[in-house]
């Protein structure tokens, strides 16, 4: 060995460490071309910055990242034209892990302007170290700028490396990677290309991939986020949408604003303007982009809730502050503030959009269910979110919102009704409705997936209580029906008695209602508990404590005043019909299929020979 060449040992217990970033600290071996890129980029602000007061660190017209891969070599080259490093600084900011050049240059910035300040992306000096991921030997030779001295560092990542006198012809630095194994896939330009714009397509620093000999441009190096509003086209907005999402349409809505002051990012985000083609039910996370300082992070960050994950776009940021391997963010009170400034103003812009009803319209279309979420996930904004929602009525014509239901409700109502099922074409004419429509009551028809859920969490709405129909104790006494009505049979007090011991534990009880007009019989569910859609979702997800159902009995109706005047010995088979017809007004099937069609058509032949 020459005696130029100097051994060290690495300043931490390395074998520990670089295991622990190789293995534990990045969930993907891609990442390294990331954390390369970025401290390149550094390098280069660096550089850019200290030119400001000496003229020998001025950045060269064509500086750029470089990427060149060599198969014969098996190796991936990654070079900059940055600040550069000396023999000590080589020794510093590589020989000792978790020592962050870019850290300790960072605190000498306080006093600087703000608009000659650098970006810097590197906080934590082990993103170098995800090199060895992929590669079983690295070295770098770098040169500082103002200087005509250059080093080499080099290691295979065991505990030790070497420093020794090198040659490079401009400042800048040289990484060389010889590539393991299996890292084939990491010498084909096309894979580094995609890397590229992955993850750091949008930072300003220009970064080129050598194919074929050629250096070709692989970012964009524009964040149109980061650009004033009027500087964007629309034609520009519409492609950086198609881009982000692989969508085909045009977005309903595009939010682009920056926020300033105590935290400072930009976003810009898109509501689609259809559906999109994996329905948002199976995947439930906001998949909104988090950049640091334009370099792509994770579209995991949860950014916005799981009721606005329809929304697309980006949110870059300043202020972030990162773990170690900036993949998992850590639990910050800057990031909350992030989540809700972003959250508030997605909100804010659909509260201003719902005024336009017609327009409206096609975004609730697309995204209300998922915006209902928000009722039952989010105690704190239940009360924004609640004039957002649109309903089906018995009442109107189109949508209708809680705002206009209030409104329009009769002199002494003082509940919101609403009526849940799984049919939104069988809700209007269920025979629940009966005595609401005959008393001029408008209830809300609700039939998405979720109905079943929030009307309870909401509560109420401008102090009106949301109740269920298909619950009992509706006392609707006060509100007269139109016309003249038959009195309840002789007897029928004795026929419900007998009713309720034929049914026995199959319903919870047996009652007369004045609550139906044209329909013999209906379920309910009792005054406390679950309502009766809750209840079938419980059974079908075979949970117990759904209860059974309360069956209501229309005095007046024909086939209870004939039925009433029977023998007794025929209440039993009676009974069962009756529940079972009252099931499939329900949308339910009978007890026994088989058996009820052949209690139909028995009933069917008595009748054509009478």
């Amino acid at each position: 060995m020459s005696e130029t060449i100097e051994r060290h040992e690495f300043g931490a217990e390395v074998g520990r460490l670089l295991d622990l970033v190789v293995h534990a600290l990045y969930s993907d071996r891609e990442i390294f071309l990331r954390e390369l890129v970025a401290n390149a980029a550094d390098a280069m602000d660096r550089r850019r910055f200290e030119a400001l007061t000496s003229a020998a660190s001025a950045l060269p017209a064509d500086a750029k990242v470089r990427i060149a891969p060599d198969k014969e070599a098996r190796t991936l080259t990654v070079s900059d034209a940055g600040i550069g490093m000396t023999k000590e600084d080589l020794a510093t900011n590589l020989g000792t892990i978790a020592r962050s050049g870019t850290r300790a240059f960072s605190q000498t910035l306080e006093s600087a302007k703000a608009e000659d300040r650098p970006s810097l992306i590197g906080q934590f000096g082990v993103g170098f170290y995800s090199a060895f991921m992929v590669a079983d030997r690295v070295t770098v030779t770098s040169r500082r700028a103002g200087s005509d001295e250059a080093w080499t560092w080099a290691s295979e990542g065991q505990g030790n490396y070497t420093l020794e006198p090198a040659t490079r012809a401009e400042p800048g630095t040289d990484i060389v990677l010889h590539l393991k194994g299996d890292a084939d896939e990491y010498l084909e330009p096309y894979r580094l290309d995609h890397l590229v714009r992955k993850w750091a397509d949008f930072i300003t620093v220009p970064i080129a991939v050598v194919r074929d000999g050629k250096d070709e441009s692989a970012n964009q190096g524009t964040a149109l986020w980061r650009k004033a509003k009027s500087e964007v086209t629309e034609e520009q907005y519409e492609a950086f949408y198609h881009s982000i999402g692989m969508n085909f349409d045009k977005p309903w809505a595009t939010l682009h604003w920056r926020a300033e002051g105590q935290l400072e990012f930009a976003a810009l985000l898109f509501i689609p303007g259809s559906k999109p083609f994996q329905a948002l039910e199976n995947e439930r996370q906001s998949k909104v982009r988090l950049h640091v300082r334009r370099m792509f992070i994770t579209d995991e960050a949860e950014l916005l809730p799981p009721w606005l994950r329809f929304v697309q776009g980006v949110v870059d940021t300043e202020d972030l502050p990162l773990n170690v391997s900036r993949e998992m963010l850590q639990s910050t009170p800057a990031l909350a503030r992030i989540r809700r400034a972003v959250t508030g103003r997605v909100v804010s812009e659909l509260a201003t959009r719902a005024k336009d009803a017609e327009g409206y319209q096609a975004f609730w279309e697309n995204f209300g269910p998922v915006l209902k979420e928000g009722i039952y996930e989010d105690f704190e904004r239940r009360g924004e979110i609640a004039p957002l929602l649109r309903f089906r009525s018995s009442a109107v014509e189109g949508w209708t919102s809680l705002p206009d239901y209030v409104s329009r409700m009769k002199d002494g109502q003082e509940a919101i009704y609403y009526l849940v099922a799984d049919d939104a074409d069988a809700l209007k004419s269920s025979p629940q409705l009966e005595g609401f429509k005959a008393r001029g009551l408008e209830v809300l028809l609700l039939s998405d997936h979720v109905d079943a859920f929030w009307p309870d969490q909401l509560g109420s709405f401008e102090e009106k209580p949301l109740r269920s129909i298909t619950k009992g104790g509706l006392d609707l006494s006060k509100f007269a029906l139109e016309g003249e009505q038959p009195e309840a049979p002789e007897g029928i007090d004795a026929f419900v008695a007998a009713v309720k011991t034929a049914l026995g534990s199959e319903v919870s009880d047996v009652r007369t209602t004045d609550r139906l007009v044209d329909s013999a019989v209906v379920l309910s569910a009792g005054t406390g508990g679950p309502d009766l859609q809750m209840q079938r979702l419980m059974r079908r997800a075979g949970r117990a404590g759904a209860g059974q159902p309360v069956l209501e009995i229309n005095p007046r109706h024909p086939l209870i005043r004939a039925l009433a005047a029977a023998p007794e010995s025929e209440v039993p088979q009676a009974a069962g019909t009756l529940l079972d017809l009252a099931r499939i007004q329900d949308g339910d099937s009978p007890r026994d299929p088989a058996a009820f069609a052949r209690t139909v058509a028995a009933a069917l032949a008595a009748a054509r020979s009478a």
